[in-house]
């Protein structure tokens, strides 16, 4: 399976900031979700991938070369779709693509007619006088129109109402069909992300939490409520991370066979509920609850 994306130990430091050491793939073929709290890092890293900011220290390889010293060839094969693309306000949409679709040596005209008018995109309006999912669809008719291999998305659905964000989602679903492209998508929203994605990649506080199938987290991590005197030294390897109330706690479970050894019975018993966790339940548990299983208590 071939990498689009390598990124190895990669890190970007500023006054109250740490983008620290981070290493992730991205393969051909499959999409790639992003997630984590607001100022967790994800940004700083799209913009590191962009060579938009200069990274400290560690390396990123794209389509097999470093994206410094190939930055004009890398960027020929992405497409940038951004919560806020930048585009001149004041341009109509075909004076707008006067000017991009030249830095695009195999851009396709035909195709990007193609997409305005799947999207009802007129040419004549103005930039400044479309709606937010007019603008992010203008976007991606730009990404999808120049043979792009990688596609970059920084919050692509934030704002849009649901019937423009399944749209997007879906063409997103339909664009790796042929194996041949790659997506990374950055996103707040996650069912967004449960819906598209193969992999997720959590950052917290600069740092990857975990980076890894869907699957796998569908299959591994599970969401447990029980009551406050089921806690203590002798289980709290349980558990990844635990929020208590006044009577019970919900904790975050990574280790399935060691919390059927430990709670089995009790689960069984229904004194203990478990599920499986979904993207919100991990980051909410992960940033806000005891990190219970490496402190105790």
């Amino acid at each position: 399976m071939a990498s689009i994306v390598e990124i190895n130990n990669l890190s970007k430091s500023y006054d109250n900031f740490l983008l620290d050491s981070i290493s992730l793939r991205i393969e051909e073929g499959f999409i790639m979700g992003l997630i984590g709290p607001n100022g967790a890092g994800k940004t700083t890293l799209i913009k590191l991938l962009f060579n938009l900011l200069r990274k400290d220290s560690g390396n990123i390889r794209i389509f097999g070369e470093d994206h410094e010293s190939a930055e004009n060839r890398i960027k020929q094969k992405i497409g940038f779709v951004l919560d806020e693309p930048g585009w001149y306000e004041m341009f109509r949409i075909r004076e707008m693509t006067k000017i991009i679709s030249p830095f695009y040596s195999e851009w396709n005209e035909s195709l990007f007619q193609d997409y305005l008018h799947r999207f009802e995109i007129n040419q004549e309006h103005r930039i400044k006088n479309l709606s937010k999912g007019m603008k992010m669809k203008f976007s991606l008719a730009v990404a999808l129109s120049h043979n792009a291999q990688l596609i970059i998305m920084d919050e692509p659905t934030s704002g849009l109402d649901p019937i423009v964000r399944q749209e997007v989602l879906e063409i997103l679903q339909n664009l790796i069909i042929d194996e041949k492209k790659s997506i990374l998508f950055s996103s707040h929203i996650s069912t967004d992300v449960e819906q598209i994605a193969d992999y997720i990649t959590f950052i917290n506080k600069g740092k990857i939490v975990f980076s890894e199938s869907k699957e796998y987290i569908n299959d591994n991590y599970l969401l447990v409520k029980g009551p406050l005197n089921f806690l203590d030294r002798d289980t709290s390897t349980c558990f990844d991370s635990v929020k208590r109330k006044s009577s019970h706690f919900t904790a975050l479970c990574i280790k399935p066979d060691a919390l059927e050894a430990e709670f089995g019975s009790s689960i069984r018993g229904g004194k203990m509920l478990v599920e499986k966790a979904g993207i919100d339940d991990i980051m909410f548990l992960t940033v806000k609850g005891e990190q219970y299983a490496h402190t105790g208590l």
